[in-house]
């Protein structure tokens, strides 16, 4: 299970950039004024072959008694709550403040590692910088700075350390030792009230979970074994994600983390959406979640018996239009109220997740990329073009290809999805992401070329 980071600090210190970096994303904004952040916003990080989860939150205010920022601040409690290390943030410029003092308080009686991170850093003298902030007692202050990147990393591993856990993509070689599990691990997730709860009812046989027509019936993640046809299931039933301006209940916030998590650790992950609603940004950036995470995909559109021609037309082009970048995955449309297309879904779930573990052969794999190159060579980068030479499974869930070869460094993105489409088809990997690593060759003659000059 990834371990989880959460960030905390009063307003305006640096919070959301040190989350945009670490996630090398742009997802939380940031402005030079207080209070823009305000609900908690999770994102998926990862230093080497490790990963993580982020929680950024709103600017911290521990005795506001009403208002916004008692509802900030009780989300910022939660997240401490849920977190297994508190990275707490304070401004190196303004210096040590009453309400950091307060802040660092808090953070000790919560019982949680607390990693203190001296933001705005840039062009100060560390050790002067951080002198005053030992008085907290949290231990040794890092002087970083988020907007530059400085120090970041260091301060990244430590808290990792702490954190403990978070081994991701596997190491080159370790998937083809690791026999294939007997049990597949299915996470069922979707935005609150599209049926989940009534279609693990379904794929069971019997009312197993309470199936309410009230968002956030569920509040956590529920495991249920069974099995169908001879294989074991671990069916994860999940708490909806619903948009982060609409969640306002500590309990339902801690639901999220959860959901997550379920999906980091399941097989194959059932991505459940109402035909009778749009498709939307959540459910997109819920999308997103599962892609990064790299497992194995069945998209089912529940609600299909209540939806009408025209309705089912526009779900259709609403899944081709927003869910594009879902297309390796199977689309099933079905009612889990009546037990309709469930067996597709099952029969999906078990191809998906044989994609996901598919032992792929050394020499087949480096035919495959011969083929791919002859058919489209990489594009050249200015006098050098990247020379592919062969290619080796690194790892399982998702496959993982490893091509060696030199100039790699040049190989653009574009080319990268090629290469992933063209694997992918060549070995008919149904229902599973597919990634690319690139290994460059060391030059031989590097030494004796600077010998020379």
């Amino acid at each position: 299970m990834l371990p989880t980071i959460a960030l905390v600090g009063r307003p305006n210190v640096g919070k959301s950039t040190l989350f945009n970096r670490l996630t090398k994303s742009r997802d939380a904004l940031v402005a030079d004024f207080p209070g823009l952040t305000r609900d908690r916003h999770y994102g998926r990080a990862r230093l080497g072959d490790r990963a993580c989860f982020v929680v950024d939150t709103g600017g911290f205010e521990p005795k506001a008694t009403s208002g916004i920022l008692h509802a900030m601040a009780r989300q910022t409690k939660q997240a401490i709550a849920e977190c297994d290390v508190v990275v707490f943030i304070v401004d190196g410029r303004d210096g040590l403040t009453p309400q950091d003092a307060v802040i660092a308080d808090l953070l000790r009686k919560s019982g949680r590692p607390v990693v203190l991170a001296v933001n705005k850093a840039e062009g100060l003298p560390a050790e002067r910088t951080v002198a005053e902030f030992h008085e907290l007692g949290l231990g040794p202050p890092v002087a970083i700075s988020a907007a530059h990147g400085e120090n970041v990393r260091p301060l990244f591993e430590h808290v990792l350390d702490l954190a403990g856990g978070g081994e991701g993509e596997e190491t080159l070689g370790a998937a083809e030792d690791r026999e294939r599990p007997d049990t597949i691990d299915v996470a069922i997730v979707g935005r609150p009230n599209v049926g989940k709860s009534t279609l693990v009812n379904a794929i069971l046989g019997e009312e197993r979970m309470i199936a309410f027509d009230e968002p956030g019936t569920t509040r956590d993640a529920i495991r249920l074994d069974f099995i169908r046809g001879g294989q074991k299931y671990t069916l994860i039933d999940t708490a909806g994600i619903r948009r982060r301006g609409k969640v306002f209940e500590a309990v339902e916030k801690f639901s999220v983390i959860k959901t997550l998590q379920a999906i980091e650790d399941a097989h194959v992950v059932v991505l459940l959406l109402d035909a009778r609603h749009t498709i939307t940004e959540q459910d997109a950036h819920l999308a997103g979640h599962i892609l990064d995470a790299g497992r194995a995909l069945v998209v089912a559109v529940n609600k299909w018996d209540a939806a009408d021609a025209d309705v089912r037309a526009q779900a259709k082009r609403d899944l081709e239009r927003k869910m594009g970048f879902l297309d390796f995955a199977a689309h099933h449309f079905i009612s889990a109220k009546h037990g309709q297309g469930i067996p597709a879904v099952l029969k999906s779930v078990r191809e998906a997740f044989a994609a996901a573990m598919a032992k792929l052969p050394t020499p087949r794999l480096t035919r495959t990329l011969q083929l791919a190159v002859e058919r489209q060579q990489p594009p050249r980068a200015g006098l050098v073009r990247p020379k592919l030479r062969y290619a080796h499974q690194g790892g399982v869930n998702p496959p993982l290809v490893v091509i060696h070869g030199t100039a790699l460094r040049h190989v653009p993105d574009s080319y990268r999805r090629y290469l992933e489409r063209f694997f992918a088809d060549a070995f008919q990997l149904r229902g599973t992401p597919l990634r690319i690593q690139f290994k460059a060759s060391a030059n031989p003659y590097a030494d004796t070329s600077a010998r020379r000059r």
